[in-house]
């Protein structure tokens, strides 16, 4: 069994794992063909230290449209991914028919303890998440690698800037849970919640993270496809949003008119621990 955080009663009914995936999902072609490449850089950095390769089990936490499923298994990897976004996860399994995909909560994962040799999540698991590494702690054998994956503080940090329109612009509530989530970037926080779900940290380390459009229509249907942006696209005036996104954006325009942000992207190996 997974030590239990003290704040899991708390932190699991607030991650309302329907709604999040009904926002995340709400243009998932845009995301999965045009924002999904953010992860590329850390998919680089992690797989490996995850020791992914042929007959490996991997499993994805908040596996998105399946980038990283599609690479592992590329790899020889034995795959399976969750996630909360059901038009999501029906991209990840057009892309890899192979792999096992779930529509699911983080939070109860539908699989026996014991189950994954290494557990990845990129981006997926955030501040007040702790019972979800709980979870992960549970189906992955002794001695198994986890890896995550978040947003650090920068320099540099552009996506911030896009981030930051869209909290302004949402209901309170959204923005107070956007800070919530954030949490983890603060130095320590990663590394408290996977020592209290059992696991031992091996390493930190970041990269930058790259996203690049042609023109401002394709980086606005990038940008408006995260899951952030759907409370403020549903409060305001599109029209207003998007000038305001794309201003916030302009300094990350080059010469040739496309856009290109670069932002830090920390991660945290760990290892669970052998009883």
């Amino acid at each position: 069994m997974a030590p239990h955080h003290e704040d899991t009663a708390t932190a699991t009914p607030s991650h309302r794992w329907e709604e999040a995936g009904e926002a995340w999902g709400s243009r998932a072609i845009d995301w999965s063909c045009l924002y999904e490449h953010y992860s590329l850089d850390m998919l680089v950095a992690l797989l490996p230290r995850l020791g992914v390769g042929p007959g490996t089990s991997l499993l994805d936490v908040a596996c998105g449209s399946g980038l990283a499923v599609r690479v592992a298994a590329g790899m020889g990897a034995d795959v399976a991914g969750i996630d909360a976004a059901a038009e999501l996860v029906a991209v990840a399994c057009d892309r890899t028919p192979t792999a096992d995909l779930r529509v699911g909560s983080m939070f109860e994962l539908p699989w026996t303890d014991d189950r994954f040799d290494s557990v990845l999540s990129v981006n997926g698991i955030w501040g007040g998440c702790g019972a979800a590494l709980d979870e992960v702690h549970r189906v992955l054998r002794p001695g198994g690698l986890v890896a995550i994956s978040f947003w650090g503080q920068g320099p540099p940090l552009d996506i911030r800037e896009m981030f930051k329109v869209f909290a302004f612009h949402a209901p309170e509530q959204h923005r107070d849970s956007m800070r919530s989530l954030n949490d983890i970037a603060t130095p320590g926080v990663a590394e408290e919640m996977l020592e209290k779900s059992g696991f031992s940290v091996l390493e930190r380390g970041g990269r930058i993270s790259t996203m690049e459009w042609p023109d401002a229509e394709t980086a606005w249907r990038a940008l408006s496809s995260v899951g952030p942006a759907v409370p403020a696209l549903r409060s305001n005036d599109v029209t207003a949003l998007r000038d305001a996104v794309l201003a916030a954006l302009e300094p990350c325009r080059d010469r040739r008119g496309a856009y290109r942000t670069r932002s830090d992207h920390q991660f945290l190996v760990a290892r669970k621990r052998e009883s």
